[in-house]
Formats: structure tokens, sequence, C-alpha cells
């Protein structure tokens, strides 16, 4: 523990001019008294820490000392690309990785830039949550991100709907979407499936599943190594993975008559997967007086209701007419509520 600090100590000190003991004293966690007495031991060490004494003094590395302590570590290199999220970095356990590696990355760097990662930090922030959600980090994702990181197999087990299930799976990736983490794993054929997530490709028998990680009861990672897929591209698998559920849960269909407005706004209110073949479908299908009429895929008719509603009079429902009959008694209601007295 002590050796990690005198080395922080020495990288801090070489990427600045100078530190006060209260700045050291904050970076490292301790106390001033222990900054003075680590300075004390790198100095007894052959490292050149000077000491300027008064109250605009502090520490500092004289004669252009450079350590060569600065080779990032595997897990440091991997956790550096991830800088920019900070948030889960946190939650997965490796913002200690970060700092060092965030750390030794400045010490190398030359002094004219050494102020690049808070000009950066300054200039770009990641909040993934969507708004007016407090996200909880869920307990196994540290065991499960470790796992991903060093390609070692999990048994997990977790909840599937009334059931708990147990499985061994080979965790290739993490995404973090809207505030939940997923896990996006292989199942061997010898451990088949049939409700953690949608299956993609299979890799040497099995198939590709995503499982939410808040869902997982307990996880063991102590398995042994496996061989992954050089060919699995987690982006593109999370698209396919993310279009695939938006299709499946469209059961329904309803005919829409949009304005213009509403052509513009239809996305931010319906799936928009959904919205995307609606209006692909009607291009050049404008009427005479501007509007689109399109044949909207939904989830059912009590959800397009409250989705289509956000749309106003930009929206005119023409089928089924038991969906147009609720918006035309919605229409009605509103004109008693707004008619002059």
């Amino acid at each position: 523990m002590r050796a990690a600090r005198l080395i922080k100590m020495v990288l801090l000190l070489q990427s600045r001019p100078s530190m006060t003991a209260a700045e050291l004293a904050r970076e490292l966690e301790v106390s001033e008294r222990t900054v003075t007495r680590d300075a004390q031991a790198l100095s007894e060490a052959g490292v050149p820490v000077y000491a300027d004494r008064g109250r605009a003094g502090g520490y500092r590395l004289i004669g252009g000392y450079r350590t060569r302590l600065t080779g990032l570590a595997r897990s440091e290199a991997e956790a550096l690309f991830l800088s920019g999220v900070p948030g889960a970095l946190r939650e997965m356990g490796l913002e200690d990785a970060a700092s060092a590696a965030r750390l030794k990355v400045s010490a190398a760097l030359l002094p004219s830039l050494r102020d690049a990662s808070r000009t950066a930090s300054q200039r770009f922030h990641l909040d993934a949550p969507s708004w007016f959600d407090e996200p909880k980090t869920p307990e196994l994702l540290p065991a499960v991100a470790d796992a991903v990181w060093d390609d070692r197999r999990i048994v997990a087990r977790y909840r599937r709907r009334d059931t708990e299930v147990e499985r061994e799976l080979e965790p290739y990736g993490l995404v973090l979407k809207a505030g939940v983490w997923y896990l996006c794993a292989h199942v061997p054929s010898s451990s088949s499936d049939d409700g953690g997530g949608g299956s993609s490709g299979s890799g040497g028998g099995g198939s590709f599943r995503t499982y939410r990680i808040d869902r997982f009861l307990a996880v063991d990672a102590d398995g042994d190594r496996f061989t992954r897929d050089e060919e699995f591209d987690l982006p593109a698998y999370w698209d396919e993975q993310t279009e695939r559920f938006a299709r499946s849960i469209l059961h329904a269909e309803v005919v829409v008559r949009l304005s213009a407005e509403g052509v513009r706004r239809l996305p931010h209110v319906v799936d928009p997967v959904s919205a995307r073949d609606a209006l692909t479908a009607a291009v050049g299908a404008r009427d005479g007086h501007g509007r689109t009429t399109v044949t909207l895929r939904v989830e059912s008719e009590e959800v397009a209701h409250t989705q289509l509603t956000a749309l106003g009079a930009e929206a005119e429902v023409l089928a089924p007419e038991g969906l147009r009959e609720r918006f035309a008694a919605d229409a009605r209601r509103l004109a008693g509520l707004y008619e002059t007295p």
C-alpha cells in the first residue's frame, strides 16, 4: 500500500511544477504528516524531492528528474479508453485503474500538455441515465465486469418470470443503456437457454444472448477462461438486438394522417424503428393539403392512444375505428373544457 502511494506521489510531482503538502494529502488521501514522512522516505531512496519552505512553499522534483514508472498496466490502459464515462467506471470498479492511467499519461506528457485531462473533462461529460430516474448500480456488476475483462466463464443465477434459472455463460461485453446495465454473453450449447434475451448468431455451438444484470441473484466468476470469438462485434450485436426487440413488441397497426409538423414529431413520440418504417413506406404520399397517411406498428391500441395524444391536432387516427372513436371522445371532452362560458 505504501509503495503504491510513494509511486503515485512521484508521478504527481512529476506532472506538476510543485504541490503543497495539503494538495498532496488530498490527492493521496492521507494526512499532511504522512506526506512529510513519505517525502523524506523518497529523498532517502534517492528521489530528489525538494521542500520549499514558507506559506507559498511545497514539494517539487529537482534536476529534471523523470521516473520510468509510467508504463500502463493492461487494466489501466483499458480503463483509460473509458475515462469519459466516470459513472460507469465507478460502477464497474475501475475508477482507481482509470485514475492511475490518467496520472501516468499526465506524467509522460510535455509540460505544455499536462492540463489536457482537466480541459477535456471540463468540455465533455456523459450522463447516461434518463431524466427523472435514479438508477441503482447492480451489486454483482463488478464481479461480472471482472469476468468480462478476463474472458472468464461465470455461472449466473437469475430471475426469469416467477422462477430462478442458473446458466453457465461466457461474458463477452457490457452495455449501459439509459442507466440499465446489460451483459451480452455466449451461452454454450450444453447450457441452452430460452429466456435470457434475444439470441444472435452462434459461435462454436450455442448462441449469444442478452441479460439484465440487475436480475442476477448470484454470480460465480471463478470459472475457466474461454476463447473469445474474434468475429464478435459488440456494437453491431447490440444494434441488431435492440432493433429486433423493438420490432418484436409491435403487435398492432394504426393508420394515421399526419401534418408536416406531425411527420417531424412522430419519431419523438413513438418507437423510432416503427416511425422510420412507416415514414419510409409513405415517402411521396402527401395529399393536396400537405398531409401524409402512414401505417404505424404499435405495441397496442392502448399504447398508441397514449403516444399519439402527444401529437394533438397534428395527427388524425383513421383506423382502427375503436381507437379513432377514443380520440373523437377526447376531442369532445377537450372542447367542453375549453368552451367559452
